[in-house]
């Protein structure tokens, strides 16, 4: 995940000296917020003399057009637009350079997205605009989740209240860019703080009920439907390499692609004769609704084989969702 260094959050220093700071600790992007003040541009083009970093503009206007001849003018890597002050006939020229991304508030839904589908990705501002220093809501997690299945191909950045826990949920989540600002700049260092931010030792609040991907998106199959063309769909189409098993609601345990492979080459000379309850991990390593972050990590690190998916269980034993590693993985590389 990209880390995008929120220029303005920083008021105590010069600007070039603050550029400077965030260059020397290799943030990889320069997040510029305009707030419908054209002069940021200068600012924008002093940057250009100074650094390389790319450039991460974010405008809020309900004018947008007085902006399109200074973005082909100053170009910059990554553009985007406030949804909520847009005029309802908004066009992006097609001459404008750079990635094209729309921001949202935490009431407005990614649905906003469908009009504006051709641009590369989605800013969601997990807190209020402009105000720096505001507490994640966690109700962004859901709707992280909501734009990725519905535009998978799209990147999800997101900006507010990121600490060093939200960052490794959001790592974990698949989110492209986190924008950071004053956690940044008051910390006792911004290299300290970008430790934080990238670090796999989480101080935690968030309970894995807050962020997991909840039963009714999870794929999930009955005992009474445990044959072995809904077991291939299930894992198939439910696009986690795993599904839940359950008997009339009861978690009875997992299926995975390793689990299925195995039961296949076990049953290679009677594959209409298996048992396809051969196949169910009923032991798989879980983890409670209301555990941590912290909780999650060590039951993790317990394990003596990689743990690639984690199912969430209720009080009562059943089956509430899942918590897959995929997108962590992937973040890391």
């Amino acid at each position: 995940m990209k880390i995008s260094g929120s220029i303005y959050s920083d008021n105590k220093r010069p600007l070039k000296e603050t550029i400077a700071d965030l260059e020397a600790h290799q943030v990889d992007l320069l997040h510029v917020d305009c707030n419908d003040n054209p002069s940021v541009f200068e600012d924008i083009a002093d940057i250009r003399t100074w650094c390389k970093l790319p450039i991460d503009l974010h405008i809020i206007t309900k004018t947008p057009e007085k902006y399109f001849g200074l973005l082909r003018k100053y170009p910059v890597e990554y553009v985007t637009f406030q949804y909520e002050e847009l005029p309802v006939d908004f066009k992006m020229p097609a001459d404008i350079k750079g990635q094209k991304g729309l921001a949202i508030i935490t009431p407005t839904d990614v649905d906003a997205f469908d009009k504006f589908s051709d641009f590369d990705f989605i800013l969601i501002m997990a807190t209020i605009p402009g105000q720096s220093g505001g507490v994640f809501d966690p109700v962004n997690f859901k709707k992280i989740r909501k734009f990725k299945q519905k535009y998978p191909n799209k990147n999800v950045h997101v900006d507010g209240g990121v600490n060093g826990e939200v960052s490794f949920i959001l790592r974990n989540m698949g989110v492209h860019t986190s924008v950071s600002g004053s956690f940044l700049f008051k910390a006792a260092s911004v290299g300290q703080a970008l430790m934080d931010l990238t670090k796999r030792e989480i101080v935690s609040l968030f309970k894995i009920k807050d962020f997991m991907i909840p039963r009714e998106e999870c794929p999930v199959i009955d005992f009474s439907q445990l044959n072995l063309k809904n077991i291939l769909e299930q894992i198939t189409f439910g696009k986690l390499g795993v599904t839940l098993v359950e008997n009339n609601k009861k978690f009875e345990g997992i299926i995975s692609n390793a689990d299925l492979r195995r039961t296949l080459l076990q049953n290679l000379d009677n594959i209409e004769g298996m048992d396809t309850k051969e196949m169910i991990n009923r032991t798989p390593v879980t983890i409670l609704d209301t555990a941590t972050v912290d909780n999650m990590l060590n039951l993790v690190r317990e394990q003596s084989f990689p743990v690639m998916y984690l199912p969430v269980l209720n009080a009562e034993g059943n089956a509430v969702g899942i918590i897959t590693f995929v997108n962590l993985i992937k973040g890391e590389i």
